[in-house]
């Protein structure tokens, strides 16, 4: 009987890879520690991690699944630059790892509670150095701005799946990160009405 394939398909890989990948040649330092908070199905590491070979990548997740379709897929890439994924829950604490040299977060604001972005900005507060940066990537309401039909009817659909989830105000992200430390250096206009936002450690 055959295994089944721990590997799992993120269809918005293959639209966002590219164009987040044009952000992080422009902020990441040439060499260093990447930290990927909440890696999801590891599709997006894989991509960073070849077009960026100078850096080493941190993948990780709260998901065991995650983590499993992490492996397979670095397992089949084999690249010598990724880093085994870690047992990381940005609402916790203890996160296992001490310092990085940048921390990249994808599409995770919008589908998690509150507290995990509050832990998220308060752990990259903690392993980030002086002047490093913190990126963020999603859909997010914008004051003065209306808000895409396509965002309010994703904002809609992700209430009913958990009330605790939906799309985040920028300026709340924003005052979370200055609490703890990261201060917003650049909001990047995206395809498909999303936002990339830069932090960076005080």
């Amino acid at each position: 009987m055959a295994t089944p394939d721990p590997r799992r398909h993120a269809p918005a890989t293959a639209r966002n890879a590219a164009p987040i990948l044009a952000v992080l040649h422009d902020i990441l330092p040439p060499a260093g520690l990447v930290l990927e908070v909440a890696s999801g199905s590891g599709e997006h590491v894989i991509r960073f991690a070849a077009a960026l070979p100078t850096l080493d990548w941190q993948p990780s997740d709260s998901s065991a699944d995650a983590r499993a379709s992490i492996a397979a897929w670095t397992a089949e890439a084999a690249p010598a630059n990724i880093r085994p994924p870690l047992a990381l829950d940005a609402a916790r604490a203890d996160w296992p790892i001490d310092r990085a040299d940048a921390v990249l977060c994808i599409n995770m604001v919008h589908i998690s509670p509150w507290a995990a972005t509050v832990g998220l900005m308060r752990g990259a507060a903690r392993v980030l150095a002086a002047g490093a940066p913190l990126l963020l990537y999603g859909p997010y309401r914008v004051a003065g701005q209306p808000t895409a039909p396509s965002n309010e009817a994703f904002d809609e659909s992700l209430r009913r799946t958990d009330p605790a989830w939906g799309l985040r105000d920028l300026d709340t992200v924003t005052a979370c990160a200055a609490e703890h430390g990261l201060s917003r250096e650049a909001v990047i206009a995206m395809p498909a009405n999303n936002l990339s936002l830069v932090f960076r450690r005080l």
